[in-house]
């Protein structure tokens, strides 16, 4: 999935830092990956051995986590007359197309006419999402899907989904034409799982990062907020609606949803460092890491300002291709510095900082 603030390309760098800053004798380490997006970094350290904590406030994040996290053996869908994942895959893809949500707000033919025409899916490919969204839902609130397979299944019909997406990447608008992968079948596909024998152990939250905080400890804090102004909840507004899948009062012509209770502190300039301050004093952890460009809205030096209050503070860098959605915008610089801010933090004083 293309994701803005994806760490996939720089797990590496984020796996060398910790063993350059931390030294982890073994991998029986706790790491909470508190803004975990799609779950690149917790999937990551998961498959090295670690126990992880993740966390999203959005809900098609945190379902999506939910099952790379939480599902670490094979699903087997007992309840669906001992159907396997083949088998409930091939049935889910070929149902008959039906008009719901999706292909009545986002597709060509559903807003025929509407005040607002959109075209985020083909139209056969958003009847497809609405058939197979639907008979999930039915499945589990007949108790026919454990969680764990109702989230491997919601979570695979996301990715599948966004594959065939008429958008440039994100969702804040639609293109006027169906580009050439837009036009291909849905075809909804498993996701991987991450098979671990941590079980019980992993753990997946949806809550405001900073209430959470105050819940949960471990050795390896690290944090990924957003960089800038940006609005996850408006850049991928679909996702969380198939996830979801509440009908909402959508707004516009791209029909975000008009709900507004999810802006986070860390995209409002004159909140973000205070935000960040009280999450570092909060946090129960004694490594705290930081992923942060030099385009951030914190600057890099009130960054390091407010960590080596609380411990030992390094900072490492890299240069790193910037994310572009728009491939038809000019953007001042192809790349970014990518830092990783890194506190030891002195939890036995318990200091008292203002």
């Amino acid at each position: 999935m293309n994701y803005i603030g994806s760490k996939f390309s720089i797990l590496d760098f984020i796996d060398e830092t910790i063993n350059d800053f931390v030294k982890p004798k073994n991998n029986n380490l706790v790491l909470c990956d508190i803004f975990s997006g799609t779950g690149t970094v917790g999937k990551y350290f998961k498959k090295k051995g670690y126990t992880i904590i993740s966390n999203d406030i959005e809900y098609y994040s945190y379902i999506t986590a939910k099952h790379f996290i939480e599902n670490n053996s094979d699903i087997d869908f007992k309840k669906l007359k001992d159907n396997g994942i083949s088998d409930v895959f091939k049935y889910l893809n070929e149902l008959e197309g039906k008009q719901g949500f999706i292909y009545n707000n986002y597709s060509l033919a559903g807003t025929k006419g509407k005040e607002f025409e959109r075209q985020y899916f083909s139209d056969s490919n958003a009847l497809k999402i609405d058939a197979i969204r639907m008979c999930i839902q039915d499945w589990y609130e007949k108790k026919l899907l454990e969680e764990n397979e109702y989230c491997f299944l919601i979570a695979s019909l996301i990715e599948s989904a966004d594959k065939v997406a008429n958008t440039a990447s994100v969702y804040e608008a639609f293109l006027k034409k169906l580009k050439k992968s837009a036009e291909k079948d849905l075809i909804l596909e498993p996701i991987e799982i991450l098979k671990t024998n941590n079980v019980n152990s992993n753990k997946v939250y949806n809550k405001d990062c900073n209430e959470l905080i105050k819940e949960i400890s471990g050795d390896i804090l690290y944090m990924d907020p957003p960089y800038n102004t940006r609005k996850y909840d408006t850049n991928y507004h679909m996702l969380e609606t198939i996830a979801l899948y509440d009908e909402p009062e959508i707004k516009g012509k791209t029909g975000v949803r008009c709900e507004t209770s999810k802006k986070s502190k860390y995209c409002i300039k004159k909140e973000a460092a205070q935000a960040f301050e009280e999450l570092i004093k909060n946090a129960n952890f004694k490594y705290i890491m930081l992923s942060y460009n030099d385009e951030g809205i914190i600057p890099i030096e009130e960054i390091k300002r407010i960590m080596s209050k609380y411990g030992k503070y390094k900072c490492y860098g890299r240069k790193h291709r910037r994310f572009k959605a728009d491939k038809n915008r000019d953007y001042i610089k192809d790349f970014t510095i990518e830092y990783i801010h890194c506190l030891e933090k002195d939890l036995d004083k318990n200091k008292e900082v203002e």
